[in-house]
């Protein structure tokens, strides 16, 4: 399967344990942000999957592709799914070099820090987007 591919698992099967980041590809801020986290350490263990490739539907059991396309989000190994800025610091825990930033932030009140500058990014990602496209 390619790596653009929306792969839908079960909780069971060999990469069960495994960190599953949901990216919108046609934005070029996110294709930047998900190749530098594909050149860290670590990154193998990491599936990430571009969600502007598929069409309708889900993009994993309980994640549908317009909620994803609308935020970032990331199945932890535990299967659960976050999104928003709780969502970097699960692809930073799965991350070696990121680990114990990831592990700092989880605790408050960093999440909600973390959810504010998510939310006012995304009110800027438009303007973002166009000038990294230019």
């Amino acid at each position: 399967m390619s790596e653009n591919a929306i792969r839908i698992r079960g909780g069971n099967g060999p990469d069960a344990a495994r960190v599953s980041v949901f990216y919108d590809g046609a934005c070029p801020l996110c294709r930047r942000e998900i190749g530098f986290y594909r050149r860290c350490e670590g990154s193998e263990a990491v599936e990430f999957v571009d969600i502007s490739k598929g069409a309708g539907g889900e993009a994993a059991p309980g994640l549908s592709r317009d909620e994803a396309m609308r935020r970032f989000h990331v199945r932890g190994a535990d299967g659960k799914i976050v999104s928003g800025g709780m969502a970097f610091v699960e692809l930073w825990k799965a991350l070696p070099g990121f680990r114990q930033l990831g592990r700092l932030l989880s605790l408050w009140p960093f999440p909600v820090l973390l959810e504010g500058a998510y939310r006012a990014f995304l009110v800027l990602r438009p303007a973002l987007q166009r000038l990294a496209r230019d």
